[in-house]
């Protein structure tokens, strides 16, 4: 093993192109299957709640193998455990596509997400640690533009394929990348000294048992909740009270237990804590803000998958030009605290711009340069957000604390998937129920509307009385997609007022005292 695992020239190119190829793989593949759903649904006879479980699973693997990252590593060597993730997900991927059922497809996302799981903490640390101290702002730099472009590239590369091929190839697409990346890893990546293996007896086997427990159930909770009509299902309720108990008994292992999983210890930090919680409204607003606009896009304005996605690529672009010159920034000593907070501000006025120009039928101008906002947003949060929380930190509290924040990021994109569905739902049918009490038959305005209607069905060849019901039946689907519309604004809207109110948080931030800079190639082992 090497002491430096600096590297120059054509080696590093080599090294940071597989690292973001894999981290692309990873969040790609947690996207690029929404669009492809229905096909599933089709071709395997399953319920939609059946097909659901393709996301969760998935999902569930992937949270749990997180946390677990820095100690896998020091057990087989970074470089072996690497390989081994990239290869267990590229099996998987084959067999996902050779599926026959519905629960064997379940399965083998939930084996595949456990190997994707390394895939996005562990390339951030290999190309940190590529990189020379006095670049690594601009490496995390690189490794965050694969991170926030992925999201974006899932849905209309997902669209695309399932338009013009069949949904297996959304799996089998990964193949290929998978085996490059596999041999470029074995023959160009290096791994650091560890210290001693463990023994199998001073594993934390109940750690990790209670960690996939909790959470499992409670990305089980987050991702049925709406589906089940959260509490008022029995379902729902034994799996929080699962999650609960599963989380308390976690907690008392991990604090008791000689050698944890996860050291929890390390939160005593009060930069980590705030980071964490950053990194959950990150997630947050990152996932959120990914799904809510195609959502939008395609159920109310009635766009493609493809569309949609293509509507994005701007923003990821703007976020990509961004990356490097705050990782120039950084080196330079700017201040995270104040890029924090510009950042949120941005998002601020990101959500609020939203909130302002939906209506059903607005047009792909003007989400054009509200998402431009919102990728400087991102650009100004990713990194800063990532090194703040890190930069009390020293030694192996680094890993440890940079697992937290990578978790919280993911559960935040989780929880906010989750409650924006639901509100959407709940506020939906509110304004729908309220929208329908003010239409007054009586009104001249109603009265016209419907004269119209019927006209237009009847110049169709309705007879008068079908032509009738078929102009209620116009008036009560403009009602709904109306009653929808108000509830995205309301999304918007109080995302942004979540983003504003954080801003103060980023004052509690201590500074870092000495002069030398954090070490982020340390971050996530």
């Amino acid at each position: 093993m090497q002491d430096s695992l600096v590297e120059y020239g054509a080696r590093r190119v080599i090294i940071t192109i597989t690292a973001i190829l894999c981290a692309l793989l990873e969040i790609v593949d947690s996207t690029i299957v929404n669009v492809a759903l229905n096909e599933m649904k089709g071709n395997m006879g399953a319920t939609l709640s059946e097909v659901g479980w393709v996301i969760t699973a998935y999902a569930i693997g992937n949270v749990i193998v997180v946390p677990m990252t820095s100690w896998l590593s020091q057990q087989f060597g970074r470089r072996n455990y690497f390989a081994a993730s990239i290869i267990i997900f590229t099996i998987f991927s084959f067999l996902c596509g050779n599926a026959d059922n519905i629960w064997e497809l379940v399965f083998f996302r939930l084996c595949q997400g456990i190997g994707g799981g390394a895939l996005l903490v562990t390339s951030q640390t290999i190309i940190t640690e590529s990189y020379p101290v006095e670049k690594r702002s601009m490496a995390q730099a690189i490794y965050g533009l694969g991170v926030i472009i992925g999201p974006t590239l899932g849905p209309p590369l997902g669209g695309y394929i399932v338009d013009n091929y069949s949904w297996p190839y959304i799996f089998y697409i990964n193949i290929p990348i998978g085996i490059a990346a596999t041999l470029m890893t074995l023959q160009f990546v290096k791994s650091p000294k560890f210290s001693e293996k463990r023994k199998a007896s001073d594993v934390d086997w109940l750690g990790i048992m209670l960690l996939a427990l909790t959470v499992g159930s409670l990305q089980f909770i987050l991702e049925r909740g709406h589906e089940e009509d959260w509490f008022e299902s029995r379902m729902i309720v034994t799996f929080t009270t699962t999650a609960v108990l599963g989380f308390i008994c976690f907690l008392w292992r991990e604090l008791t237990f000689k050698y944890p999983i996860v050291e929890l210890r390390v939160l005593k930090n009060g930069n980590l804590r705030i980071g964490t919680v950053m990194s959950f409204v990150l997630g947050f607003g990152l996932y959120g803000s990914t799904f809510i606009v195609p959502l939008y896009t395609q159920s109310i304005l009635g766009w493609t998958a493809l569309q949609s996605g293509a509507l994005m690529i701007p923003a990821a672009l703007t976020t990509a030009f961004m990356m490097p010159i705050i990782g120039r920034l950084l080196s330079k000593g700017a201040k995270q605290q104040i890029l924090v907070s510009l950042g949120l501000l941005i998002f601020f006025i990101y959500s609020f711009w939203g909130y302002k120009i939906l209506t059903p039928d607005t047009s792909k101008e003007a989400f054009f340069w509200m998402l431009i906002v919102r990728g400087m947003g991102l650009g100004l949060l990713f990194i800063p957000i990532t090194s703040l929380s890190l930069s009390t930190l020293k030694g192996q509290e680094i890993g440890q604390g940079a697992a937290f924040t990578g978790m919280m990021r993911q559960l935040g994109g989780s929880f906010g998937i989750a409650a924006i569905t639901t509100f959407i739902a709940n506020a939906s049918q509110k304004y729908r129920v309220n929208l329908i009490s003010h239409l007054d038959s009586d009104s001249l305005d109603v009265q016209q509307r419907l004269a119209g209607l019927k006209a237009n069905f009847i110049a169709k060849g309705l007879t008068a009385d079908n032509a009738m019901k078929a102009a209620y039946k116009v008036l009560d689907m403009t009602v709904t997609k109306q009653a929808t519309v108000l509830s995205y604004m309301d999304v918007f809207l109080y995302l942004g007022i979540a983003f504003l109110v954080c801003i103060p948080f980023i004052l509690f931030i201590r500074e870092r005292k000495s002069k030398e800079k954090i070490d982020l190639s340390e971050a996530m082992h």
